[in-house]
């Protein structure tokens, strides 16, 4: 039998070709497309400037009157007469010894100990009240032991307090008032010393320091059966009452 279709008018025989030729010119365009590239036309204005020769000012020359310069110092007069005196005194040298010693040396004789006077120092020590083994004894103050000795102690000290307390009249006008803590000392002698407070405020300091200063002269306390000092430190409250 013999084919219908004529050979050389198939369609498809040659599509293989026209594809890719298709392909490289679309490839073509698409590559043109993104390489074209546009530039930004500035306008560009050309004026011509006049100027004119009225803008051009004469700047006056001003001349600065400097002061003149100090006058040079005056020069040192010399003397009218040199008189040269001569040399008649004769001048003594003076040989300085020296101070090191050599085995010729004679040694100076030795001092015994027992010539030499040793001079003790007895220095205050100073023991709180609380573990001081004798208690300072207030006057009046009677007791068995220490602790009967401190809680009389500290009743008498409050009514020391009470009786000399005096309100400064400055204080209670401005309403000053609070707590001032008071810190002393009684000595190997019985006496009141270093005494020191802090408080809301000096005139109310001052005043505390005043109520200690008339405490009065006491049996020292003991350590190990010697006098010692002993520090002592008590409140004082300042009210003001409505």
């Amino acid at each position: 039998m013999k084919p219908k279709k004529n050979p050389n008018l198939e369609i498809g025989r040659n599509s293989g070709i026209y594809f890719a030729i298709g392909l490289n010119v679309m490839l073509l365009f698409t590559y043109f497309g993104l390489e074209y590239k546009t530039y930004d036309k500035d306008i560009i204005a050309q004026d011509i400037i006049l100027l004119s020769d009225d803008l051009e000012d004469d700047i006056p020359i001003t001349n600065i009157d400097a002061p003149p310069p100090p006058p040079p110092p005056p020069a040192a007069a010399a003397p009218d007469v040199i008189t040269i005196v001569e040399d008649t005194e004769e001048i003594e040298e003076t040989v300085i010894e020296s101070s090191e010693t050599n085995q010729e040396d004679e040694i100076a004789e030795p001092i015994e100990v027992a010539d030499v006077e040793v001079v003790e120092v007895e220095e205050e020590v100073s023991v709180p009240f609380t573990v001081v083994e004798n208690v300072p004894v207030f006057p009046g103050c009677v007791g068995k032991n220490n602790a009967e000795l401190r809680d009389c102690f500290a009743q008498k000290m409050n009514e020391h307090i009470k009786k000399h307390f005096k309100y400064p009249e400055s204080a209670l006008e401005m309403g000053v008032h609070g707590r001032v803590f008071v810190l002393f000392a009684i000595d190997s002698n019985g006496r009141v010393s270093n005494i020191k407070s802090r408080g809301p405020a000096a005139l109310l300091e001052k005043e505390a320091e005043r109520i200690i200063g008339l405490l009065p002269t006491m049996e020292p306390g003991k350590q190990r059966g010697k006098p010692v000092k002993v520090p002592y430190s008590i409140p004082i409250n300042f009210k003001i009452q409505k």
